[in-house]
């Protein structure tokens, strides 16, 4: 049985790692904003909901590893589309996680539409 110092500690460290893995990711979510306004937003809208065309996906609150993957599979050739393997070529690793970080992180407006 642990005593209560002993739970109190152990609580006081995963507090911390986990307010030091927000505070990680802040900048790659900054990062992320850069590249987003100057990238994507043209296409994808300023606010990841507001693509300049029906057919383009709305990023903004997809989940992060969905991004990564996505982007990852552009970079590869393993996801087919002649508009984003162009994109995508020219990212960095650290540009494909600050841009999930960043789209993971807004809003989103998606909705599930259920059959009626």
């Amino acid at each position: 049985m642990m005593s209560k110092t002993t739970t109190f500690a152990a609580l006081l460290v995963a507090f911390a790692a986990f307010v030091c893995s927000a505070h990680a990711a802040e900048p790659a979510a900054g990062a992320g904003q850069a590249k987003a306004d100057a990238v994507c937003a043209a296409c994808h809208g300023k606010d990841g909901n507001t693509p300049i065309d029906p057919s383009y996906p709305k990023l903004a609150g997809q989940h992060r590893d969905f991004l990564t993957r996505a982007l990852l599979d552009y970079k590869s050739g393993a996801r087919k589309n002649a508009i984003m393997a162009g994109q995508a070529q020219a990212l960095s690793r650290a540009d494909i996680e600050g841009l999930a970080d960043y789209y993971s992180s807004l809003p989103g407006t998606l909705q599930i539409a259920l059959p009626k």
